[in-house]
Order: C-alpha cells, then sequence, then structure tokens
C-alpha cells in the first residue's frame, strides 16, 4: 500500500495531506494528522462524501452567537487580554491554553481586508483562556485570549 502526501495552501493556511490507496469505494485520507475516509458515492457524478473523523480533534468550546454576546470576560488581576487591533476573522490561533508565550510571540493571526495581521503577545505569560476560534469574525478591540 503506498501513500501520496500533498502540500497545499488554501486561504493563507497550510494543510498537509496523506492520502493512501484506495481500498474499494473507500480512501484513508490524514489532513494536517486528522484523518478521514472518503467513500465514493454511486451517484453518477461519483462525488467524493467525506465522514468525520471517528475521534473529533480538539477544538477550543464554543459559544454560540447568542452566548458570546453576553459572556463578560473577566481578566485576573495578573493577566491581560489580547485584543484585536483591527476587525476582521481569525484564520489560525497556533496557542493553546497553558502555552506559555513570550513578549512579541504570534497568538493568532487575523484576516483583514485580504490581507493576514499576526497578532503579537505585548507581554509575556501563560495563555488561560482562548475566547476566539478559527473562521470567528471580531470586532476592532474585540477580546480574542487572556494571558497570566
Amino acid at each position: 500500500m503506498s501513500q501520496k502526501e500533498y502540500k497545499y495552501k488554501i486561504n493563507g493556511i497550510k494543510f498537509n495531506v496523506t492520502v493512501d490507496d484506495p481500498q474499494g469505494n473507500s480512501v484513508h485520507v490524514e489532513v494536517n494528522g486528522v484523518p478521514y475516509t472518503v467513500e465514493l458515492d454511486n451517484t453518477p457524478n461519483d462525488k467524493p462524501v467525506i465522514k468525520p473523523p471517528k475521534t473529533k480533534p480538539v477544538q477550543v468550546p464554543r459559544l454560540n452567537s447568542e452566548e458570546k454576546r453576553d459572556v463578560e470576560v473577566v481578566t485576573p488581576a495578573n493577566g491581560y487580554t489580547v485584543k484585536a487591533p483591527l476587525p476582521g476573522t481569525i484564520m489560525t490561533i497556533p496557542v493553546k491554553v497553558g502555552d506559555q508565550v513570550a513578549a512579541g510571540a504570534t497568538v493568532c493571526v487575523l484576516e483583514a481586508m485580504k490581507m493576514e495581521n499576526d497578532i503579537h503577545t505585548p507581554k509575556g505569560g501563560v495563555v488561560k483562556q482562548i475566547l476566539v476560534n478559527v473562521g470567528d469574525a471580531v470586532p476592532q478591540d474585540g477580546n480574542l485570549m487572556i494571558l497570566e
């Protein structure tokens, strides 16, 4: 059984894709380490049908839009909130809760006006809470995460 590896860049986000040889009507695919089983539907167009992975990747708990408006962000006394310097859409979040970050570290990438902007933390600290998810639209001065 052979594997083929591909590197894609979609909307500025890099994807490493590994595709195994087809096994009958399905093929095993990994995208950035997350496994998927892709099956061909028996329709005239033979469009692939993607089944979700058996174990979901870990994601930041997401609040629905109604809850998000009512959430009060409480910054610890010895911490601070990283805010969006301009309105845009969250493209990537390269840190996770518990990560130690240095002053000036990129804590997320925000797309605004078709440009990707690295958002840096002005101080070092530990990521205590991430308040956004990839794909979220954030306003200028919107809360992104809390560091302590």
